[in-house]
Formats: C-alpha cells, structure tokens, sequence
C-alpha cells in the first residue's frame, strides 16, 4: 500500500508544479532591476544609470542592482597597434 501512495503522491506533485522561469542578465547593460511580486522575484536588466533604475523602482516592491555579467566593449586594435611582449 506504500508503494502506490507514494507514486501517486509523486505523480500529483510533478503536475502541480509550476513551470520556473530562467533569470537573464543583459550584458549589455549595467543596472537591473529585481522587482518582488506574489508570483515570484524577476530580474530585468535595461538600465543605464542607477537613477534610471531608482526613478522606475520608486513605489514598487523593487531593488536596483548592479549587473554581475555586464561587460563593456572593447575597443578594438587598430592596424599600427604594437603586442607588448610579455616577460617570464
């Protein structure tokens, strides 16, 4: 009798389960948002400055942070650029 009670108990539990969302971090962006709802926490990361960010988290359950992957472009080398030679 064990035995089937804890399938059917797995079972009903798999298919309650809610699907779970994937938080993304924009690296082309160095502020996020984390905003706090009854459904869960979302990460939007479309901030330039961190007063962009405060002004749209003013009022709601929010918090600015800063993007832990952001990474600013590189500027290329030009042709007459010079490799430094490393010492060992």
């Amino acid at each position: 009798m064990r035995i089937p009670a804890l399938t059917v108990t797995a079972v009903a539990a798999l298919l309650t389960a809610a699907p779970v969302r994937a938080q993304t971090y924009d690296p082309a962006y160095p502020i996020c948002i984390q905003t706090y709802s009854h459904h869960g926490s979302a990460i939007i990361c479309r901030f330039t400055s961190l007063a962009q960010c405060a002004a749209t988290a003013s009022g709601r359950a929010a918090q600015c942070i800063t993007n832990p992957y952001y990474g600013p472009a590189r500027a290329t080398a030009g042709p007459n650029a010079r490799r430094q030679r490393e010492a060992y």
